[in-house]
């Protein structure tokens, strides 16, 4: 919890001093902010630093992320094609139909999560359903199954350190009893299928059509509800993109990733203290952000706006229905939010390095709380300025992060390559 006064978010959020030093509070977490003049003047992107992949020596083939090495990953729980017109859900693919069809995407586990199977097992008691055991005893019953699971097992087991050499040669009911852990575990991924564009630069989530992104988006959010179905003790589903190694991305293939865990979490923790206090904090947030211009993009559905009170420059967008979960919304409604972010991923380009943050009402919560998608521009490095006094620096202030995002969504809009319920200012 955030241990200084909750006064603290109820002043002013934004602040002009005298010498041009913005300072800034948000009032969902208390985080404090300064832009300091000078400072802004630095470049966003280090010179030579365009995003293009290489593969690992000998291999030709960028990722394991890449459909070349689809045995190379943990078994897929769905995988949308294109069918139609539209894509089409395919599940429990059995290991014998992985190229039978070309996924757009794919629902996979991490092979290396951040709350263990294990975790929900031993702490909790959980059971996986029948349909992830049924999953589980297919791919068993293939050779080809048993074979890339083993694998998945020792390259798990080699990459843990210290771990016995035979560890993928354990007996084979040890084996089968571990390897349960990739069809109920509770990190997924959703993985889009290229790696690159046709100019050989990667492929990031502005390079998606808006219609593609958004069956990304609606994929992402129906993986979001079937995680708390599946893992009764969830109480929040922590759903995140880290774009580029700078953002914490360990492969430069897009990705969203989804982690079930059993808490709130300190962010949900800090809203949930201030709407005690203040029940129109989310309403009082979005107009504010109005009233200061920071307005970027709207549609029926949502509107986006440039953030304030955040450690990196943050370009926001808010599902404008405040009772619904991402999953209990409409596909318009979802749709609606893709548009947004889709365009703020356009503004923000492919070199910035970047994490997309999803903020949802917990299963656990009744009060009325937005979906709401934060995208985060990891342009500045913390250091111990901000240890030694919890007061952030940023290079870039609300209102010219407003306008570097205007000037790149402008011409875009003239172009044709937003989303088709995107409004600008």
């Amino acid at each position: 919890m955030d241990d200084r006064p909750l006064d603290a978010a109820m002043r002013e959020p934004i602040t002009l001093m005298r010498d041009g030093t913005v300072k800034q509070v948000n009032p969902l977490s208390g985080t404090e902010v300064w832009t300091v003049p000078g400072r802004a003047n630095r470049p966003l992107v280090a010179r030579g630093s365009g995003a293009v992949a290489e593969g690992p020596p000998g291999r030709g083939v960028p990722c394991a992320f890449c459909l070349d090495r689809l045995e190379e990953v943990p078994p897929e729980k769905a995988r949308l094609i294109r069918a139609d017109g539209g894509f089409r859900t395919l599940t429990a693919l059995p290991p014998e139909e992985l190229r039978t069809t070309t996924p757009e995407f794919r629902r996979l586990p991490n092979l290396f999560e951040i709350v263990s199977f294990d975790y929900w097992r031993g702490n909790h008691g959980h059971e996986p359903g029948a349909a992830a055991h049924a999953h589980h005893e297919a791919w068993l019953a293939s050779p080809l199954g048993r074979g890339i699971l083993a694998d998945l097992l020792r390259a798990r087991d080699r990459a843990g350190g210290g771990a016995d050499p035979a560890a993928g040669e354990r007996p084979a009911p040890d084996r089968e009893a571990r390897s349960l852990a990739f069809f109920a575990g509770g990190h997924d991924l959703i993985v889009p299928r290229r790696h690159l564009t046709e100019d050989g630069q990667l492929a990031a989530a502005g390079s998606l059509t808006p219609a593609a992104h958004a069956a990304y988006i609606r994929f992402t959010v129906q993986t979001l509800g079937h995680l708390y179905a599946e893992i009764p003790a969830a109480r929040y589903v922590a759903t995140f993109q880290n774009w580029l190694a700078p953002a914490g991305a360990s492969f430069d293939h897009l990705h969203k990733q989804l982690v079930a865990i059993d808490e709130h979490g300190d962010q949900v923790g800090r809203e949930l203290t201030r709407l005690a206090r203040r029940p129109h904090l989310y309403a009082d947030h979005l107009a504010y952000a109005r009233r200061q211009g920071l307005v970027l993009a709207e549609n029926a559905h949502a509107v986006a706006f440039a953030g304030f009170g955040h450690r990196y420059p943050t370009l926001e967008v808010w599902a404008k229905d405040t009772t619904a979960r991402p999953f209990e919304m409409t596909v318009a409604q979802v749709d609606g939010v893709s548009d947004l972010v889709h365009a703020m991923h356009l503004a923000t380009g492919a070199e910035i390095p970047s994490n997309e943050e999803w903020h949802h009402r917990p299963i656990d919560v009744d009060q009325p709380m937005p979906w709401r998608v934060e995208l985060k521009w990891r342009v500045s490095t913390l250091a111990g300025f901000e240890g030694g006094t919890r007061i952030f620096v940023t290079t870039i202030t609300p209102w010219d992060l407003r306008d570097r995002a205007l000037d790149a969504l402008r011409p875009l809009a003239a172009a044709g390559a937003l989303g088709p319920s995107v409004e600008l200012p």
